[in-house]
């Protein structure tokens, strides 16, 4: 049992201020509501705060092609109509709108996973946390899923240099289809994603069926769930099944994407968890003791998007949370009763008690199929990219200071109250 686990937080206050446009569910603004929760509670004083690098291109096209990677350097609003057919071969469009600083976004929360990998290859923290990230439905050529690059995928290629084996575990209400796809076909990585399957939900992959090929037959576990499940449903067969999958596959390292519309009341999801069901999730894994790399994901409600990562990096720092939200820059969208927990959802549960059951028999008869964690010959380790001529102010290990920590960004055009919601006339989609 480690005594006392070193945390890395990565946040840069940029991220929070790029807008996907005024009918898009995705509210980067949502990074800034929870930073400055986590402020309000003083977690910040518990962990170490970085800024994290902006990932180069070169460090994108470790995962992504070149050619992908360079359209989406040099595409802006003003200039797309003209490469229409480029914007149709890369899937930009409606659900991935070219947008303002699209590449920045996309080198800041990749620079953010990239880095937390990095510390945790180097000893230099025992749990890493970039909310930014964990947008796992991007590909190798295209954007998917309000998805542009896959900085998980970038964050477990850095990790797979000094860990024979890594587990990353998806607990976002969509399948993590990027991940899993990345890593079908070899068993250095074994993906498992929960997640609602079936009714066309987007991606429409994940079928408890699909578990890799190759060498990777087997290692890509997939748990289908319907509408409305709860946090007793939820919690147990979570932990029913990534307790046997450490047990079985024995990772050296674990990656945990803490997706947010899993949550009851998100405007995209469609499960019945609460808070305190979804962070149970986070408390169970961290009590393996391995280093664990935290990131965010989907969720579509932002007040409780920032309530929920909140309430988790407290977990990952041993802390309870008052339920009373403290003062903050953004406290009047969590209103009219400034608490911290929410309730649980009313959706139907549709997962019946023999449903669970035959999901939970099916992925333990797969991990049976695995012989034993697989042996890796380990080569001489590939070294981080070390660019010449970082800025200063670029570097990965830059510790901020609480007065230039980041920048207060509010939107009058994404504060939403009752009427004035400037969403509220869009369909979930």
């Amino acid at each position: 049992m480690r005594s006392k686990d070193k945390i890395s937080y990565f946040y840069d206050g940029d991220v929070g201020s790029v807008y996907f446009g005024p009918n898009h569910p995705m509210k980067p603004h949502r990074l800034c509501m929870t930073h400055h929760l986590v402020l309000s509670y003083d977690l910040h004083k518990k962990m170490e705060i970085y800024r994290p690098h902006k990932a180069y291109p070169v460090e994108l096209a470790q995962f992504h092609s070149a050619d992908y990677v360079e359209f989406l350097h040099r595409i802006t609003p003003e200039k797309q109509h003209r490469f229409m057919t480029e914007m149709a071969k890369y899937n930009l469009g409606e659900d991935c709108p070219v947008f303002d600083n699209l590449f920045e976004f996309c080198q800041i929360y990749a620079g953010g996973t990239i880095d937390a990998a990095r510390r945790l290859n180097n000893h230099l923290c025992d749990i890493a946390i970039n909310w930014a990230g964990g947008l796992h439905h991007a590909k190798k050529c295209e954007a998917s899923g309000f998805c542009y690059i896959n900085d998980l995928v970038l964050g477990i290629l850095e990790l797979l240099k000094y860990h024979a084996r890594v587990l990353y575990i998806d607990i976002d209400v969509h399948h993590g289809d990027g991940v899993e796809e990345a890593f079908y076909f070899t068993d250095r990585v074994m993906t498992v994603s929960f997640h609602k399957f079936g009714d066309l939900f987007f991606p429409g992959t994940g079928d408890v069926k699909e578990n890799g090929e190759r060498e990777g037959k087997y290692y890509a576990i997939n748990v289908p769930l319907k509408d409305g499940i709860d946090d007793t449903s939820f919690t147990r067969l979570f932990k029913t099944i990534i307790s046997k999958v450490v047990e079985f596959y024995q990772p050296g390292v674990i990656v945990l994407q803490c997706g947010a519309d899993s949550l009851a009341g998100d405007r995209l999801g469609c499960f019945n968890l609460s808070i305190d069901g979804h962070a149970e999730c986070v408390r169970f894994v961290k009590k393996f003791n391995l280093p664990l790399l935290v990131t965010g994901g989907g969720g579509y409600t932002k007040e409780n998007v920032a309530r929920c990562w909140t309430v988790e990096t407290g977990v990952l720092l041993d802390t309870d949370l008052p339920n009373e939200i403290p003062e903050n820059e953004y406290i009047k969208y969590f209103g009219p009763d400034y608490s911290l927990r929410i309730p649980n959802g009313h959706i139907e549960n549709l997962n019946s008690k023999s449903y669970l059951t035959t999901i939970k028999m099916q992925v333990l008869e797969n991990l049976r199929c695995i012989q034993h964690a697989p042996s890796v010959q380990m080569q001489e380790v590939p070294p981080d990219f070390y660019i010449p001529d970082l800025d200063e102010d670029e570097n990965p290990d830059e510790r901020i200071s609480q007065h230039t920590q980041d920048k207060m960004i509010q939107r009058d055009d994404e504060y939403y109250d009752g009427d004035h919601d400037n969403d509220q006339n869009m369909d979930d989609v």
